[in-house]
């Protein structure tokens, strides 16, 4: 009888032994596998050996905010002067704009989708091929293509042509949110990305007030040597090229090869970083993660946050003009009068971004930009028909702040998920449904409704009031999912007596050896 009890707890102690091993493998400890891991390894190990000081960090920091998303900013200004180049070119159309002259509304609708179902078609391809190159290198190139996409715009007078330069544009845009922000994630702290995010993600608000007063003075040419809206097309193509040539010079791919940077300084800006445990770059297409990321709640959550703040999007960005026109204005004035928009817009971004750091926080700013938009669609839909011109004008002013949302999911993303295959999946469903929504919020503006648009500015206001409680369960989600990993750290440190410093070891040790958020027990979501 002795023998069998001393054999049964033998048996007990070995099922519990393989439950804490297999524990133990969920939180990417002792299995730890670091000849796997990000190519920061080569650079830094998986331990701290070289201190920095805040004053150095601080004049990193600098360096670093002078070139990272000053680029970043001219290639998000060329990429959405270039996405509402339609919007403006169909403003001056009266010098023979050949989806206006030649077709119906609806033949501009589809033109207008052209452009998204090219970004969604090569989303996927663009992501995992841009995690095998060389990140910037691979984005410069694709500038410099769409740039001279841009300008072929103008050699062509029929819509199938069109429709083609759309849909290929499209596809040469579709890498640039995600090349950005994996390199806003790999070069800055997460109380640090959300404001870089914004300071690119502003253009989007800056081109709307520049573009306007563009093709407004562009309007007034005769049309002698060539028809206004090809002058749009050369001048913004020709600027692409311009900066794709800059990106591929100067942007950085990743801490570990930024020619910038001394090699001490890549040391320091990977140091900085560490105990973020976001990682860098890996070049290996991990299959497990990218299971993980189709079976992560929040994923579907992000997708379904996007989709319905793209779809509003989606209307505005190509019918925000038409709005302004509505209510009584001549094209030209129209293209003034729409300017302050953008710089409401951008206000909103900045304000965004700068909280969002501030406290900690990504989904309560989404809050913050969508109120205002709620309540100007509600406006534009409470007072159709009126002759208050001064209220309606400031309700298509509000109604895009909305568009700081986008910014801040990004800075989600960046802060909230980690392995390199798992954040570019994420980045690419963000992106993909970026396009799905913008398709969709193209066809929400229907001729049949015109001019007041009552069904699409209806559409618009829904969307964004359920987008209020995703943003909160979302929220709600992150603040469980630390409690939780706290709770386990501090059953780690009794089970194996460690110390603070024994913590911060493991910490340094998984901070670049790829692992996803869920598998690295020392991961803390922003919520």
């Amino acid at each position: 009888m002795s023998s069998e009890t001393s054999g049964a707890k033998t048996r007990d102690e070995v099922e519990k032994s393989s439950q804490l091993e297999t524990y133990d493998e969920k939180l990417g400890l002792d299995s730890l596998d670091t000849s796997d891991g990000d190519a920061a390894l080569q650079l830094v190990g998986t331990q701290a050996t070289a201190q920095f000081t805040e004053e150095y960090n601080r004049k990193l920091r600098r360096k670093l905010d002078f070139v990272i998303p000053t680029i970043s900013a001219a290639v998000y200004f060329c990429q959405y002067l270039d996405k509402t180049s339609l919007n403006y070119a169909r403003r001056v159309f009266i010098m023979g704009f050949p989806i206006i002259g030649q077709a119906s509304h609806n033949n501009y609708n589809l033109v207008s989708m052209a452009f998204y179902l090219g970004y969604l078609i090569w989303e996927f391809p663009t992501v995992y091929i841009s995690q095998k190159l060389r990140l910037a290198k691979y984005l410069g190139g694709n500038i410099v293509m769409w740039g001279i996409i841009l300008m072929l715009h103008a050699s062509t007078n029929n819509f199938r042509a069109f429709f083609a330069l759309r849909f290929l544009l499209g596809m040469c845009e579709s890498c640039v949110a995600p090349c950005l922000i994996l390199i806003i994630s790999m070069f800055y702290k997460k109380d640090e990305q959300a404001q870089r995010i914004a300071w690119f993600y502003i253009m989007n608000g800056l081109t709307q007030v520049f573009g306007g007063f563009v093709a407004y003075g562009i309007s007034f040419d005769n049309g002698k040597i060539l028809p206004p809206y090809k002058i749009i097309y050369i001048l913004l193509g020709a600027l692409a090229v311009v900066v794709g040539i800059v990106v591929l010079i100067w942007l950085p791919d990743s801490p570990v090869n930024a020619s910038i940077l001394t090699r001490e300084e890549r040391i320091a800006a990977l140091e900085r970083v560490r105990n973020d445990q976001g990682g860098t770059e890996n070049k290996k297409f991990k299959k497990d993660q990218v299971i993980e990321a189709l079976t992560d709640c929040r994923t579907w959550l992000i997708v379904l946050s996007t989709i319905l703040t793209s779809i509003p999007n989606g209307a505005l960005s190509n019918f925000s003009n038409i709005i302004v026109k509505s209510f009584g204005y001549t094209s030209k004035q129209t293209l003034i009068l729409s300017t302050p928009g953008g710089v409401i817009g951008s206000a909103m971004v900045v304000f965004c971004g700068w909280y969002s750091d501030k406290k900690g926080e990504r989904m309560i700013p989404i809050v913050f930009a969508l109120i205002p938009t709620i309540v100007g669609a509600a406006i534009l839909v409470g007072l159709n028909g009126s002759s208050n011109k001064g209220v309606l004008l400031f309700a298509t002013y509000i109604i895009g702040t909305f568009g700081s949302a986008l910014s801040t999911i990004y800075a989600y993303n960046a802060s909230n998920t980690s392995g390199h295959t798992k954040k570019v999946t994420i980045n690419a469903m963000t992106m993909a449904t970026f396009s799905i929504g913008n398709i969709i919020g193209t066809e929400i503006f229907q001729p049949k409704d015109a001019p007041a648009y009552i069904p699409g500015k209806t559409a618009i206001m829904v969307l964004l009031i359920v987008q209020l409680f995703v943003s909160y369960l979302l929220r709600w989600i992150n603040i469980r999912l630390n409690r939780k990993r706290k709770a386990q750290l501090e059953e780690e440190k009794a089970r194996r007596g460690w110390t603070d410093q024994d913590v911060q070891r493991e910490r340094e040790r998984h901070a670049f050896a790829d692992l996803t958020d869920r598998q690295n027990i020392f991961f803390i979501y922003t919520c």
